[in-house]
């Protein structure tokens, strides 16, 4: 009998109609035509961020958020972050459910894992973009646009770590990740 792969999700965040905060559902969109380890699953949170929180209650092993995240490197700068459970408590986040920061969703988290007792995912990373542009408007800027293949590189290699799984193995039968 064969254990299951570990449960990943990476989740795309951010609004669309402001510019570089589009960065992390592109990247996701971008990824979904990569082969992909078992276990993967991608989804477009948007600007939806209690429902990840609630979302992130549920068994993964690795959550990676993407998202542009400001200063750290001129705009296009990709970095990741394993953030280290210092942000506010729950109760001094405003849940807004279009402007929730990475912050203010693992806060949620960590306050919805204690009063509900459902597990926290082992890990949780963040890979970012600094942006150039978060005015009103559809598309990513030029230094931000030509990160996203960066990042995509960088996520594929994350996954097959996560899922220790060869870099360019295919999940069964060359199938795309789970994408939701």
């Amino acid at each position: 009998m064969t254990a299951a792969p570990p449960r990943v999700l990476v989740a795309g965040i951010g609004n669309i109609f402001l510019g570089d905060d589009g960065f992390g559902v592109e990247t996701v969109r971008r990824l979904a035509a990569q082969p992909l380890p078992p276990g993967t699953e991608l989804a477009d949170i948007g600007v939806r961020g209690v429902h990840l929180a609630y979302r992130m209650l549920d068994g993964y092993d690795t959550v990676v958020l993407v998202d542009a995240v400001p200063g750290g490197g001129p705009p296009g700068t990709v970095r990741t972050v394993e953030p280290d459970g210092a942000g506010p408590p729950a109760g001094q986040v405003a849940v807004d459910g279009h402007h929730m920061t990475p912050d203010a969703v693992l806060a949620l988290l960590d306050h919805l894992s204690e009063t509900t007792g459902a597990g926290r995912p082992r890990r949780i990373l963040v890979v970012g973009c600094v942006p150039a542009n978060l005015d009103e408007g559809i598309g990513l800027s030029a230094p931000v646009e030509a990160a996203v293949d960066e990042a995509v590189r960088l996520l594929t290699t994350l996954l097959h770590e996560a899922t220790d799984t060869p870099a360019g193995a295919p999940g069964p039968a060359g199938s795309p990740a789970a994408r939701t």
